[in-house]
Parts: C-alpha cells; structure tokens; sequence
C-alpha cells in the first residue's frame, strides 16, 4: 500500500513507524532537519515541503496513493492538504483535528474539507480518561465488538489479592481470557500455571461484565461505580470535554479553572458540574476543598509541566487516583516513575486511532499496548479465511507468532473461546497478538 502522510512529529512518525516494514510510505514535513533525521530512523521516503501545495503532493505521487494522512499540529494544515490530496485522486483521507468544531462539521456532511475520516484528538483523549474512570483499576481500557467485549490492561499492585497467584488461581471467570503479561518490558503469553507477579501488567479480554468483576478482584479497595466524587484540574479543550461525558454518564464533577473568563464559560456550558475559579496548585485550597477525598483527579492543564505539578500535588494530599494527560511522549515515563496512576498521551491515542484504518476493512479495531509491543486487533472473518474451520487448540500452534485469541463474537452473540471452539464465517475475532505479526495475521482473515 502507498501511504502519504503530511506531518512527521510525534503522530505521524508513529504512523510511519508502523507502517515502514510492510508498506511504501512516504513523508512531508515542512521542516527540512525533521524530515532528514527522520529519513535516517525509518525506512521511509520523505520530503521537505508544504503538504498543503500541489506540487508537493504530486512530487509524493498521491495520484497513486491508497491512503493520505494529515497529522500535523495546525488543524486548518490537515483540512486544506486532505482537499488538496483530493484534486489529484480519490485516495482515502484522514485528517487529524484537535478542535471538536471541524469534527462536528464533518460528521453532518462527510463531504467537507475533502476528508474521508476525521480524528478529533481531544475527544478521543476525553474518551479514553472517561473509559479508564469507567474501570477505576485499569490503566488501559478498549472496547470492541461494538461493546460486546473489553480489553483491559491492570498493572498488579503488590498487595493485590492476586499478586503470586497462578493465572488458573485468578482467572475464575467464564468469558474472560487472560491475554498476555509484561514484565520488565518482556511479553508474555501466560498458560494456568504461570504466576502472577507484583507490578507485572496484566492485558485480560472479556465481557464488560466479567472484566468489571476482574478488576474488583485485583483490587478490592477500588470498586466498580465508585468513582462518584471525580475532580478535574484544568479548563482546556479535554478537561471541557471530560466533564461533558461524564456528565452524560450521570457523574457530578467538580472542575478547577484558574481563568476566571473560561471558568464562568465552563459553568455556564456544563450545569452538572461545579466549576471553581482557583489556583489548582494551590495546596490549601486543595486541602480546604477535600481532594484527598476524591476517587480519581484528572489533570487536563495547558502544558505538561503544570500537568506533572497538579498530579504530583493532588497525590501528596491523598487523592486515590490520578489520571494526568501528557502532551509529549517523551514525559509519559516521567510522570510513572513519579507515582501517577493512569497516563494518557493525546498524541499515542490519535496514532493508535489512525493506524487501525491502515489494515485495510478485514480489521475493525486496533489497541496498541506497551509502546507498540503488542496489539488487540478485531477481525471479521471471511468465507476464505484461512482462520476457519480448525478447533482453537490446532489453529493456535500452527501459527508462527506469539498470539491469544481472547474472545470472539457471533451473530452479535459473546462466545467464550476454548480449545474446541472452531472459528466460523462472520465471526468476529479479537486477538492478542505481537505486533510484528499483525500484517500476516490480518492477511489470513
């Protein structure tokens, strides 16, 4: 597949990353040591120049590009260079946003800006803080099936019940699979007598239902549903965002603005949630205001920096649990070591959201773990797949890869998958699998 992706900053070198080993991608970035250096990490073409010009576009040969990305940081960039690709072909175009606005736009008449999709990387990123306080365990939440069945990631806290259990001893639910474990950056693919080690992240798929009790089992102290006194620090784009869906979801948050102009907007935009005009970073009005009490804080400020104060403050008072979004990837670390529960990357998430659409229509959705390690992928399978008709235990071992089929679904129907369970035509399939592997296995669908 030719892939044309204008941006190469942290999304669209993740993109290309991905794609670099089994697809002829070519990059546009207008900074010319970027794409240089760039040139250098992947096997990739790029170019200097404004992904924006026609010129540009047909120098990267977009008349016979199958996909065109636009991934730069400038939303208007990404709408004007998707409606430029379009002069030149019919190529299928993604446009990244950061504004909720164009996302709206687009979805009443999916004709505008000349883009076939659009990703909108804050609502996204509040989905995903929403999600995860869903699953007040969990560190990593994806649904799939159309909700039918989750992938959940748990990192194992060493006074968790299940720390030193085997996976037999702590999988005592009908519809979940244990999918993999990592442990100190290694993958692995559990049997029932593999142990269960403190602080090794734990990836289950299963029924919400089951992966709900999972979590309550790992973690006792942190019950599903309660979560009910949810505090969020900062007015931005996502925090808004957040506070709106929960507020859809019957949650009253109380929201922390310092901006006295954003926070009189906030409250008058989000009647469910009580919005505070205040220093976030202020300790006594942290104390004075009971964070310590709060189930999960979320910080959702303007810059990571700030972020990484109000999450590291909000712990030192007592909150539970800590939610903090981080812009850049190069932090994300940072902000574990130092203690925070859950990390969400707005840039990790848009690429994970953007590289589904490069397996073609056999994969129906992707869930990128452990920096790119592992995926969760959707399949439906085929009249032709070389996936059906063979029982689970003798597909299994006859597959060159490092994989776990965790749960499949069937006429809309949850099937818990066993050794004698035999794949079908129209079965959807998902898969924990090494990400090496991906390509082949979505090949064999």
């Amino acid at each position: 597949m030719h892939v044309v992706i204008v941006g190469a900053g942290e999304v669209g070198t993740t993109i290309a990353e991905n794609l670099a080993a089994d697809h002829d991608v070519v990059v546009i970035d207008i900074d010319a040591d970027r794409v240089d250096s760039l040139q250098y990490e992947l096997d990739v073409l790029t170019i200097a120049g404004d992904g924006t010009v026609l010129s540009t576009l047909e120098s990267a040969n977009v008349a016979k590009a199958d996909l065109f990305i636009a991934s730069t940081d400038d939303d208007q960039t990404n709408l004007v260079a998707c409606g430029t690709a379009k002069t030149l072909s019919d190529v299928f175009t993604i446009a990244r946003t950061r504004s909720v606005e164009y996302l709206r736009t687009w979805e009443r008449t999916e004709a505008a800006f000349g883009a076939d999709f659009v990703v909108c990387t804050d609502l996204l990123s509040a989905e995903t803080v929403v999600r995860v306080i869903g699953l007040p365990a969990a560190i990593d939440v994806d649904p799939f099936a159309g909700g039918l069945v989750q992938m959940a990631e748990f990192e194992i806290d060493p006074e968790s019940p299940v720390a030193g259990q085997t996976v037999a001893e702590a999988d005592r639910f009908d519809s979940l699979t244990f999918a993999g474990l990592f442990r100190n950056g290694d993958m692995i693919l559990p049997t029932g007598q593999t142990v269960i080690n403190p602080n090794d992240r734990a990836v289950v798929i299963g029924s919400p239902e089951s992966v709900q009790a999972f979590a309550t089992d790992i973690d006792p102290e942190t019950t599903p549903g309660a979560a009910d006194e949810i505090v969020i620090v900062g007015g931005s784009a996502i925090g808004y965002q957040v506070a709106r869906l929960l507020e859809q979801r019957g949650f009253k948050p109380r929201l922390i603005e310092r901006d006295a102009d954003r926070a009189r907007w906030l409250a008058e935009q989000l009647p469910k949630t009580t919005v505070m005009q205040h220093d976030a970073t202020d300790t006594a009005f942290l104390s004075r205001e009971h964070i310590d009490k709060a189930d999960v804080v979320v910080s959702t400020l303007d810059s990571d920096e700030k972020n990484l104060l109000a999450s590291v403050l909000a712990k030192r008072v007592g909150a539970d649990r800590v939610v903090s979004i981080v812009d850049s990837g190069d932090y994300v670390t940072l902000f574990e070591e130092v203690g925070i529960d859950v990390v969400i990357n707005p840039r990790q998430v848009t690429a994970e959201e953007i590289i589904k659409y490069t397996y073609e229509t056999v994969a129906e959705n992707i869930a990128v773990l452990e920096n790119d390690a592992a995926e969760v992928v959707e399949l439906e399978l085929s009249a032709n797949s070389e996936l059906v008709g063979v029982p689970i235990a003798e597909l299994v071992p006859s597959l060159d890869a490092e994989l776990v089929i965790g749960a499949i679904t069937r006429n809309r129907s949850f099937v818990t998958p066993r050794g004698d369970t035999v794949l079908q035509p129209g079965d959807h399939v998902i898969v924990f699998v090494e990400t090496s592997y991906v390509n082949e296995l979505t090949g064999m669908a």
